[in-house]
């Protein structure tokens, strides 16, 4: 009973130290702390303390993450949504709070920052550093395709008012 106490509080030690440098998922918790070499029982009654002390919350991690990512990286909503379920999110959960974005107004988001570098490009460069960049980010051909048009429809003028 003494070595099993001693054994939970240093799970709990190191399980508080993991979740000291950034917010964790109950998935990335399991697996650190079985990584560590903690039994399941021991790992189960850990993850249950931490969520009863809301240490542990995978929606408002979810929430969380993707808000950071949208102002940091924008991503497409399946970019956001493989992440998510890479960290084990719900995917009802996962649904649920990317219904609230549209992928147009992310890739908007995700170039502003890029068109003042990429003006002076000639017409083809840019077509192609715009194109890659966001399929990289993991937008569909149609989004990259109309997010492309829109900036070159319009003037230099209008690029300028993207920047702001």
């Amino acid at each position: 009973m003494v070595n099993e106490n001693k054994t939970i509080t240093q799970a709990l030690n190191k399980a508080l130290n993991y979740l000291s440098y950034q917010a964790r998922t109950i998935q990335e918790m399991q697996k650190y702390l079985k990584n560590k070499g903690f039994s399941e029982d021991i790992v189960k009654e850990i993850i249950e303390i931490l969520m009863n002390k809301n240490y542990l919350n995978d929606k408002e991690f979810a929430k969380l993450f993707v808000e950071t990512k949208i102002k940091t990286k924008p991503k497409s909503k399946f970019a956001l949504e493989y992440e998510l379920r890479q960290k084990g999110i719900n995917p009802s959960d996962i649904e649920d709070l990317l219904t609230a974005y549209d992928d147009e107004s992310l890739a908007l988001k995700a170039v502003k920052p890029k068109i003042k570098i990429w003006q002076t490009l000639d017409a083809d460069k840019f077509k192609k550093k715009m194109m890659n960049f966001l399929r990289y980010r993991g937008f569909s051909y149609d989004i990259c395709l109309t997010t492309l048009n829109l900036f070159l429809k319009s003037n230099l003028s209008q690029k300028e008012d993207y920047e702001n």
